[in-house]
């Protein structure tokens, strides 16, 4: 009796750039490809054709965009392009008149429809299944969990509102219905973001949605308090520094969430911040991150700022090297300003130099570089708890994270051992020795 070879689906690459939020956008179209039928090939020449999720925040993304579409093209030749760059067209067009459908950001049903018109599908019941908690590009033990698209804030170096549109939050049942199955899936981290995560509900007035045996709340507390309770670690990103936030380091304070928020500050001089149309008091900023710190001293802040905004002064430059400092800010990062089109600061007076906005941001970094090394020395002799990342080829050792270190951004604890440490365990880590954000530990 023969038997019939199993129908493999027809095979798609992705390549996905940008920020978590474009990665939870290419997550959510590979699954629902796979669901389909669809084969996932993980090279350009296994692949009958590709799908590119490109970046267009800053003019440096999109050059990193339409590279990897040229790529994509000479190495495969099918190419369907989607993400944030797509709301440019004929800028994709004309670089590369070969692509052959183009769709914007958030689009998932217009990016499988030009996948069903280029490349249909095969119908198998077999093998149409997915898995819970859908497909990842992250890896197995952490995943990035989108709870609202869009943006109601107007800040003038950014285009994303016109790309993505204003605020649209999900229904918290439904996120929570997301988390659920990624923890029961394996997952051991969640990363929650959005593109203002604090702001969570506003749009929809923190509508209630039944969740199990309860009403919840579509607010940006309720959310957490309700996603502490899975048992996972649960890491903020994206948080704005509104007075409601207090209440949620109230929850970092009794081990509900990481003790960790990402917060993109981006300036500390109010003149820069009025013209960024981020209006702030320096001194009250200061206030509630010293509230924070009094209700959770573990706390951990990361955050990005940016260096040479039209009218930034030296006096503004050195407030801000103040802020950081005076702030305790555990890790910064720096970009240094962009003309991009379409984004209102173009039309400000007083541009920066660009070599000065280079020497600037040389000079956030002595100072970011600093602060890093005081906080790893201050590591030492500590016991903390740790997540594994699996084995790091380059250092010959295994990767591990800590509460205060997120993926691919912040630091690492590098453990030798001779015995095989399972991704997503984690353990207890003294912490022997430090280099800056790069720390070696041992199992306590």
């Amino acid at each position: 009796m023969s038997t019939k070879a199993p129908t493999v689906g027809p095979r798609v690459g992705i390549v996905s750039l940008g920020c978590p939020k474009a990665l939870v956008d290419s997550e959510r179209i590979v699954t629902r490809l796979r669901s389909e039928g669809y084969s996932l090939s993980a090279s350009y020449e296994g692949a009958d054709l590709v799908v590119v999720n490109t970046c267009g925040f800053l003019d440096s993304a999109k050059a990193e965009s339409l590279d990897a579409i040229g790529e994509a093209i000479a190495e495969n030749g099918k190419v369907i392009v989607t993400g944030c760059l797509g709301k440019e067209e004929s800028l994709i067009r004309d670089a590369h008149p070969k692509v052959l459908e183009v769709t914007g950001p958030h689009q998932y049903e217009a990016v499988v429809g030009a996948v069903h018109a280029h490349l249909p599908k095969l119908h198998d019941p077999k093998i149409d299944l997915v898995p819970e908690g859908g497909f990842r590009l992250t890896p197995r033990h952490y995943a990035y969990l989108k709870i609202s698209e869009g943006c109601n804030n107007r800040c003038t170096f950014c285009i994303i509102p016109s790309i993505r549109g204003d605020l649209v939050s999900r229904p918290a049942n439904a996120v929570l219905k997301e988390a659920e199955s990624l923890v029961k899936a394996g997952v051991k981290e969640l990363l929650v973001i959005s593109q203002d995560t604090s702001a969570y509900g506003v749009d929809v007035k923190y509508a209630e949605s039944r969740w199990k045996d309860r009403m919840v709340r579509a607010k940006f507390y309720d959310l957490c308090k309700e996603l502490g309770e899975l048992g996972v670690w649960i890491r903020l990103h994206y948080v704005y520094p509104y007075p409601h936030v207090d209440d949620v380091v109230g929850l970092m304070a009794e081990g509900k969430i990481l003790p960790y928020l990402d917060i993109p500050f981006q300036h500390a001089s109010p003149r820069v911040l009025k013209a960024m149309r981020r209006p702030a008091n320096q001194d009250k900023v200061l206030d509630r991150i010293r509230t924070w710190r009094k209700i959770c001293p573990d706390l951990t802040i990361r955050s990005s700022f940016i260096v040479g905004f039209p009218g930034e002064t030296e006096d503004d430059f050195e407030t801000l090297l103040d802020f950081i400092e005076e702030a305790e800010i555990d890790r910064a990062g720096v970009f240094r300003y962009e003309n991009v089109e379409g984004a209102p600061a173009r039309d400000l007076p007083d541009h920066v130099d660009r070599d000065e906005i280079d020497d600037r941001y040389d000079r956030f970094m002595d100072v970011q570089t600093a602060l890093a090394h005081a906080r790893g020395q201050a590591m030492i002799g500590k016991t903390v708890d740790a997540i594994c990342d699996g084995w790091d080829e380059d250092a010959e050792a295994y990767a591990f994270r800590t509460k205060a270190d997120a993926p691919e951004i912040d630091g690492v604890v590098y453990v030798d051992s001779d015995e095989e440490i399972a991704e997503g365990a984690i353990a207890q880590l003294e912490i022997l020795a430090a280099e800056g954000h790069e720390l070696v530990g041992l199992p306590a």
